[in-house]
């Protein structure tokens, strides 16, 4: 890939697979991927006062405040070039707002679209090792020793915000907070949605797609970036 400038952005409710096709996507075309939950958990392991408050709020299964965010993704893309992947980032309408007053509209924002219950079923068996963020499902990525990271062999813990009781939440929030962000790309004409229930599935129609869209991206005269 030729371009010096590629930016998109990966939407999907938690447990969507989000990550999976993130990480897939910044392999293949070489793009910076920046996490927003990888960011937070630093934040709450470093035990800072911003570092509880954002634990408040992702064990009570609610979204943390745009103003928030906004500052900590915006400390963090300042040391990013212009070829990247935001992972969980925006999330809410001023968010994305916000974010594209700063660095102009990204070029292609790619949202997985899996069906709630299927989303559920997942969460409920998955395990994170938490210093790494390293994550098992135990249907179909168990660890090779039962509670135990294949890594390190430290043990693996369910994160609070998959808990039963607060997976359910999570989605009604997420998607009641992130229908007007999706109508927000859609009127920009850079949203491009994937349906179904598998990321191995889901893949190959993803790369494809974004392998034609920098081809014609490729052969557009060079784009200013804000």
């Amino acid at each position: 890939m030729s371009l010096s400038t590629f930016r998109v952005i990966i939407l999907g409710a938690p447990g969507s697979g989000k990550g999976t096709i993130a990480s897939r996507i910044c392999k293949t075309f070489q793009l910076n991927h920046i996490i927003s939950g990888d960011i937070l958990r630093k934040e709450q392991q470093n035990q800072s006062e911003l570092g509880k408050k954002l634990a408040e709020y992702i064990k009570s299964g609610a979204l943390v405040p745009d103003d928030i965010m906004i500052r900590i993704m915006g400390n963090e893309m300042k040391n990013v070039g212009n070829k990247w992947l935001l992972d969980g980032f925006p999330r809410t309408y001023p968010q994305a707002d916000k974010l594209h007053k700063e660095v102009g509209m990204v070029d292609s924002v790619v949202n997985l679209d899996i069906p709630f219950d299927v989303i559920r079923k997942r969460l409920e068996g998955r395990f994170i090792h938490a210093p790494s963020g390293r994550t098992y499902n135990l249907e179909f990525n168990p660890p090779k020793v039962s509670g135990k990271d294949d890594i390190t062999g430290e043990p693996i813990e369910r994160r609070a915000d998959d808990e039963p009781e607060v997976v359910m939440a999570r989605l009604k929030t997420y998607k009641e907070r992130t229908e007007p962000l999706l109508d927000y790309y859609r009127k920009a004409g850079v949203l491009k949605e994937f349906q179904g229930t598998e990321s191995n599935v889901i893949w190959p129609f993803v790369k494809e797609y974004l392998e034609q869209f920098i081809s014609q991206l490729d052969k557009q005269p060079k784009r200013k970036t804000a």
